[in-house]
């Protein structure tokens, strides 16, 4: 899909990049089906972004053998377009099979064999980025093994990670996933433990709004108490439409952020594309840019 120059001038009117943000606000490119990276990249800086989050899918079907060349090309178009490159989420959705928590000890190691290489694309494509890793179908216990020892399997390979993402400068975060989407670590609270027990810098957490739906506790509470381990946030709807357009609470959510001294990324997921990734772009800086000024 290309996008229209009529269509970026006009989003780039409603969503001046050079307002002043409170925190820094960050898309990702699957907001955008269709368009080819280097046209998304455009799309979010003209709609009032200044970070792209990328889904490792949208490069290609084994995204972790892209050579080195691809690498550094998409490197440059990052830095070209004016955006600051923030890492990758959705992990494992390709290639096909990869499961980190099956009883099957080759199909296991072939996974977290994958994850390794992750990393190195992670760093490759720029500095200071996050993994995040959510990917709760191919994380969940599967048939054959109770949810303890998928999560004991999930934390042993994390671990082993880690020092694989210390020495490329990368965090993994734990994502805390929603029941509905996964059965192996669903709150805020597990990851938060997973990570101190694996006891990394390189280990960290985050939060999101949408796949917080099930907590208990008040999401700003949650974010006062396990700020130290918070190193990203996504935000959308409870039922992933893209945000301002359901009843979620930013507000206490940014103010909550802002008490902590919060200085990661402020990243726009969504999971439902309509009307179109332009609009959804355009709409969700704006609303955001406007719940910021909680004060």
């Amino acid at each position: 899909m290309k996008i229209s120059r009529r269509a970026l001038l006009g989003a780039a009117a409603l969503s001046p990049v050079t307002a002043a943000y409170p925190f820094r606000l960050a898309i990702c490119n699957e907001t955008f089906p269709g368009m080819s990276l280097a046209e998304a990249c455009h799309a979010a800086r003209l709609t009032g972004y200044t970070g792209v989050e990328i889904a490792p899918f949208t490069l290609g079907e084994d995204p972790a053998a892209i050579p080195a060349a691809r690498r550094r090309e998409i490197r440059g178009l990052i830095v070209d377009t004016g955006l600051a490159y923030v890492g990758l989420h959705s992990v494992l959705s390709a290639p096909k099979g990869l499961h980190v928590t099956t009883p099957d000890k080759s199909v296991r190691a072939r996974s977290w064999d994958y994850c390794s290489r992750l990393i190195d694309l992670c760093a490759d494509l720029g500095r200071n980025a996050v993994l995040v890793f959510g990917s709760g179908r191919q994380r969940s216990a599967a048939a054959g093994a109770s949810v303890a020892e998928a999560t004991r399997r999930f934390e042993d390979g994390l671990a082993r990670m880690a020092q694989i993402a210390a020495q490329r400068d990368v965090v993994i975060l734990v994502e805390a996933l929603a029941p509905h989407l996964s059965n192996v670590v669903t709150s805020l609270e597990q990851a938060v433990a997973m990570v101190r027990r694996i006891d990394s810098a390189h280990v960290r957490t985050m939060f999101d709004t949408h796949n917080a739906a099930a907590e208990t506790t008040a999401h700003a509470e949650l974010i006062r108490l396990y700020h130290p381990y918070i190193r990203h946030v996504h935000v959308n709807e409870l039922d992933g439409r893209y945000p301002g357009t359901g009843s979620y609470d930013f507000k206490s959510v940014f103010a909550a952020l802002a008490g902590c001294s919060y200085q990661g990324w402020v990243s726009v997921e969504v999971f439902d594309f309509q009307p179109d990734g332009v609009t959804i772009a355009r709409d969700s800086a704006r609303y955001l840019r406007d719940v910021m000024n909680f004060k």
